[in-house]
């Protein structure tokens, strides 16, 4: 079931490339931006995390945690990492838990690898409540960072 704005954000457990868990519920008193992409290394991912990388002060601002999601490997995810020089929290859902709670989990994407997130982003308050959702079906399509930044800024 899709997530909606208002609703509690669904609590997961995941490793960051540097193996820690990291716990959605254990962030309460933070804004939180969680974002979903289908693969490391492909062409959108890269933009969409570099642009994210760049304006991360905006995102430090906004008392938000920055948050990048993957069905990738922990080790793939930190070597993604690395090249891109990204400066944000990289969480591996090798196991798709996180994917399926909020509903990104393609059934088919291209070239018959299933089972990948679908580019999504969510924005959760210092409460734990859902303050923005998109999931895109088309991969090569971009969250709307306008409107997240608006969400983050009407969250100060």
């Amino acid at each position: 079931m899709a997530i909606q704005v208002g609703q509690q954000a669904p609590d997961f457990s995941l490793r960051d490339t540097e193996k820690n868990k990291v716990t959605l519920s254990e962030q309460k008193g933070k804004n939180v931006l969680l974002l979903f992409i289908p693969a490391a290394f492909t062409g959108v991912c890269t933009t969409e995390f570099c642009n994210v990388r760049d304006s991360l002060s905006f995102y430090n601002d906004t008392n938000a945690v920055v948050y990048g999601i993957s069905v990738d490997s922990l080790f793939s995810l930190g070597k993604f990492k690395e090249e891109q020089n990204l400066n944000f929290t990289l969480l591996s859902d090798f196991n798709k838990e996180a994917s399926t709670a909020y509903d990104t989990i393609y059934d088919k994407w291209f070239n018959d690898m299933n089972g990948v997130a679908k580019r999504s982003a969510f924005v959760i308050d210092k409460d734990g409540v859902v303050q923005y959702a998109e999931v895109l079906e088309n991969a090569g399509d971009m969250p709307d960072f306008n409107a997240i930044q608006e969400t983050l800024k009407r969250l100060n």
